[in-house]
Order: C-alpha cells, then sequence, then structure tokens
C-alpha cells in the first residue's frame, strides 16, 4: 500500500470540490433528502462537507496542538439563507480554497493534531480527500447525476477505511468493531475492471486478534466483484450489494455482517 503523492491529494480536493459545485448549482432540490444520510437534506450535505473543509483548514493553517471546537472556525455553518445554490456554490468554492492553500503551504510532514494518532497536515489531505470524494457521490445520488472518480483514488479510499477500521478496533476496544474479531473469515474485493499495475484487489481477514488486511487476490470467505467505482460505494455503504454492477460470491451474510460494523470515521 502506498499513499498518494501530497500534491495529488491536494489537486483531487480542489477537483472534488468543482465536481461537487457543479451538483449544487445543476438545478438540484436543495431541500431533497439524501438517500444514503437519510437525516440530510442535499443542502445539509455541502453545509457538512464545506464545514469539515474550514475546520481541516483552521487545524493545519493554526498548527494546532489539540482538538479545535468547531464554534472556534469562523463561517464553518455555512451561509444564509438557505435553498440559494449561488450563495452556497460561493461559500463552497472559498472552502476548498482556503484548505487546499493551507495544505500546500504547510506540506505533508508539518505537526498537527489529528484524531487518528497520524499527527501531520498530510493525514488531513488524505482525509479530506476522501471525505468530499465520497460525500460528492451521496450528492450525486441524490441530484440523479453520474459519479466517477479516478481509480488510484478510488483505491486510496479503500485503503484508508481499512487503515481506519484498524484504529478503531485498537483504540476503542468496546466499540462495535470489537464484533469483528473471530477466526477463519475473510473478504475478497477485486476491481474487475483497472490494470495489474493498480493491484485494485484487496484481501481482509477477521482475527482474534483483529482485522487485518493487504493488497492482492486470494481466495476467501466471500468475494465482491464489480468495477472499481461500485466496489468502492459499496464498501462505504454507498450502493446496494444486488446492483447490477457488482456480484457477490460465497457468504454474503459475512460481507453483510461487515458493512454493519464498519462504519466509523
Amino acid at each position: 500500500m502506498t499513499l498518494l503523492a501530497h500534491d495529488r491529494y491536494c489537486d483531487e480536493i480542489a477537483h472534488q470540490v468543482a465536481l461537487l459545485r457543479s451538483v449544487v448549482t445543476s438545478g438540484a432540490d436543495l431541500s431533497g433528502t439524501v438517500p444514503t444520510c437519510p437525516d440530510w437534506s442535499l443542502e445539509d450535505l455541502v453545509r457538512h462537507t464545506g464545514g469539515a473543509l474550514r475546520w481541516v483548514e483552521f487545524i493545519v493553517r493554526t498548527r494546532a496542538e489539540e482538538e479545535v471546537p468547531e464554534e472556534r472556525v469562523p463561517g464553518l455553518a455555512g451561509p444564509g439563507p438557505r435553498g440559494d445554490a449561488a450563495v452556497l456554490d460561493a461559500w463552497l468554492a472559498e472552502s476548498g480554497e482556503q484548505v487546499v492553500a493551507a495544505l500546500r503551504e504547510a506540506g505533508p510532514d508539518t505537526k498537527v493534531w489529528s484524531w487518528a494518532g497520524i499527527l501531520n497536515s498530510g493525514f488531513w489531505a488524505r482525509r479530506m480527500t476522501h471525505e468530499i470524494t465520497v460525500h460528492r457521490a451521496d450528492a450525486t445520488l441524490t441530484a440523479g447525476l453520474p459519479y466517477e472518480v479516478a481509480p488510484d483514488v478510488a483505491a486510496d479510499a479503500i485503503d484508508e477505511w481499512l487503515q481506519i477500521v484498524e484504529y478503531v478496533q485498537r483504540t476503542a476496544p468496546h466499540d462495535v468493531a470489537r464484533e469483528l474479531r473471530g477466526p477463519g473469515r475473510s473478504i475478497h474485493l477485486h476491481a474487475t475492471d483497472t490494470g495489474a499495475g493498480l493491484n485494485a484487489e484487496w484481501l481482509i481477514e477477521l482475527t482474534e486478534a483483529g482485522v487485518t488486511w493487504r493488497r492482492g487476490h486470494e481466495k476467501a470467505t466471500v468475494a465482491l466483484r464489480g468495477p472499481l467505482t461500485p466496489v468502492l460505494l459499496a464498501f462505504y455503504r454507498r450502493l446496494p450489494l444486488d446492483a447490477p454492477e457488482l456480484e457477490v460470491l460465497g457468504e454474503r451474510e459475512l460481507l453483510e455482517f461487515w458493512l454493519e460494523r464498519a462504519t466509523f470515521g
């Protein structure tokens, strides 16, 4: 597993913000419910995403050494009034510009607080790349628009999610993650539309000591196969397992068990 370059993450955040802005200005109903996040409207989703970008920008720019309360972050809640796509779009654009500028200025190795034990700005470049990539999927599904993501970004998003599961198991032993422990069970993710150079296959093993994973093609208790983007979306619970692009081979119940419990981050 190899991280993307810091500049690549910064470029991708800017790209994803631009794509999310295109959803905001597409004429989609901002009050419509997000099917994959039913407690939110589309506008709630955009405000959450832009607010997260502003929070991270503040952490990186100020070199924060501890968690920053949201109320300290200027403009985090978003603009008023609600329902104005142009105003929301301008706020989101500014949110993206600010966080990308802060991350580029800091580089990947500047020491800052994070919640995952990786105390550098590079953690936040990666985290925000995938935060906005997945929430853009929520937005496009809500608006009925097509969704695509670059293969290297999609593969890295799966890597990062697996690392988050590992981290939660180590640091929150009483969390629902404990239920993922146990011998003799494994999950294989297999992207069918990428070249060998990307190695977009994963073996996830549920052991007594915790979850372990690695890239590669190996036999497993259950396999999820399909193009990389649908595999990513299913793994993040944004696409149902019975979607026509996907195939589940083996013990489907184990994959469902995983998806019900690996919901952190």
